[in-house]
């Protein structure tokens, strides 16, 4: 359960603060929301309290697990043969929806190598931009650091 002011991961949107903790009411029936203010984007969710793990809404990494996150951006790549950008944008969408940090950094290692090797197409980009977005937020705000000191270190892991 969060409180009010807590900080919560929103799968593929990103970090948000809880402003509310809100009870509405529809069709007769009372549900709890949480009002969840997304910090990079200013965008507002409500999720129902009751919908929390369905939606996979957590707290933020605990410090201790960041060293893993950099651990697997730093993991040699799985260099088989690389699937169709359709195939693999589906995993990549499946891992950024599944709300796991690490598996946000392997869509991130995995896109910054393919660049190494060609130019990203456009889909590829965003998704791209969108893991380092989701990345550098969570773990500048689990740390108390700058976002641009967590992307500095991501790039001279790729660079």
């Amino acid at each position: 359960m969060f409180k009010k002011g807590d900080m919560a991961v929103y799968p593929t949107q990103g970090v948000g603060v809880i402003e509310q903790i809100e009870t509405r009411e529809f069709s007769g029936q009372s549900q709890s929301f949480y009002i969840l203010r997304i910090v990079d984007s200013d965008m507002t969710i409500m999720v129902p309290t009751s919908n929390v793990k369905n939606v996979g809404l957590r707290g933020l990494i605990d410090q201790k697990n960041i060293p893993s996150v950099f651990e697997v951006l730093g993991a040699p790549a799985n260099r088989g043969k690389i699937a169709s950008w359709s195939r693999r944008q589906r995993d990549y969408q499946d891992k950024l929806k599944s709300g796991d940090l690490h598996e946000v950094a392997e869509v991130l290692r995995e896109l910054y190598l393919i660049s190494d090797n060609k130019d990203l197409s456009y889909g590829e980009k965003k998704v791209l931009e969108q893991a380092r977005r989701l990345l550098v937020t969570e773990v500048a705000l689990a740390q108390g650091s700058k976002e641009e000191l967590v992307r500095d270190r991501l790039e001279k892991i790729f660079h």
